[in-house]
């Protein structure tokens, strides 16, 4: 009676991991995590958020983030570290393209994934238009109130708290970081990549506001180029076809053509002919300044992370 009860318990424990007692299948059929409903908002699932605020301004940020799916079960392994800006906007969407990419087999590389908050209790464009901008000099059209031109501040933040908060945490490969930016993000990516280029190993860099203040970042490219004699550093450039000026012509840009920028940018990095420097640009068929950057974050970590 005894031995007949340890076997109809061995056959439920076998039946509850699946229909058979092989381990490795049982572990593969895991119960999805589930929202938690009632109402709740949505959370991104197997996601982090941490405080690391700013000890010189005093503003309190948070960095976000996602782990690749292999980390708990490679705890000797060490991963590149992908940083984007506009955490907001960027990071979930990065987040599921980098996943999405390997769904039937490995097309880029598992990556830590880092995405950069706004400041805590502040509008987004409040912090981007101060923290992503080189000089005070905004546009025109920007709030008169508006404030400019502290990523300089900004980049010695990240140098200083959010990278050695990322390195001291998780198992990050100190030689493998790569910084997403678009727009006003991709402004600051530019500035780093002029004034500090080692701060990370990669770039990519979409839609960059180059027109800000009469083009200063092709000012700092022209600087660094006089300064120095090599640039190491890999670029994934990209901008949407649409982003050209045509006055008067629907979903082209009206007053700054952001293709001819991209490509004098291109063409002035080509010509300097440093050793080290790996660039790739894109002008992307029907993509205007608010369509483009799932495109182009997808082309970029194809570019920087590929599997093969």
């Amino acid at each position: 009676m005894q031995q007949r009860f340890l076997n109809a318990l061995l056959v439920a424990l076998i039946a509850s991991f699946g229909i058979s007692g092989d381990p490795a299948r049982a572990q593969a059929q895991t119960t999805p995590k589930v929202q938690p409903g009632e109402g709740r908002p949505y959370e991104i699932v197997d996601s982090e958020v941490w405080d690391v605020p700013d000890p010189v301004s005093g503003r309190g940020y948070q960095v976000f983030i996602a782990l690749p799916p292999s980390y708990a079960k490679q705890p000797r392994q060490r991963y590149p570290v992908l940083y984007v800006t506009d955490a907001d906007y960027a990071f979930p969407i990065v987040r599921q393209l980098g996943r999405r990419l390997n769904v039937e087999g490995p097309q880029i590389e598992e990556f830590i994934l880092v995405g950069l908050s706004y400041a805590k209790g502040e509008d987004g464009a409040v912090s981007r238009q101060r923290d992503y901008t080189p000089t005070p000099n905004g546009p025109s059209t920007a709030p008169a109130n508006a404030v400019h031109g502290q990523a300089r501040a900004y980049q010695e933040y990240l140098r200083n708290q959010v990278k050695p908060f990322i390195a001291a945490r998780y198992r990050a490969d100190p030689a493998r970081t790569i910084f997403l930016g678009h727009s006003y993000g991709a402004l600051l990516g530019m500035q780093i990549l002029f004034t500090e280029p080692g701060l990370f190993s990669g770039y990519i860099l979409g839609s960059p506001s180059l027109w800000y203040d009469k083009r200063h970042a092709l000012k700092l490219e022209a600087s660094y180029a006089k300064q120095n004699r090599d640039l190491k550093a890999n670029v994934y450039l990209y901008v949407g076809a649409y982003e050209a000026l045509r006055t008067g012509v629907r979903r082209y840009n009206q007053t700054v053509d952001m293709v001819a920028d991209n490509q004098a940018l291109e063409t002035a990095l080509q010509s300097r002919k440093y050793p080290s420097l790996k660039l790739k640009s894109a002008v992307l068929n029907d993509e205007d300044h608010l369509t483009v950057a799932p495109r182009g974050f997808t082309q970029g970590m194809k570019y920087l992370l590929s599997a093969h």
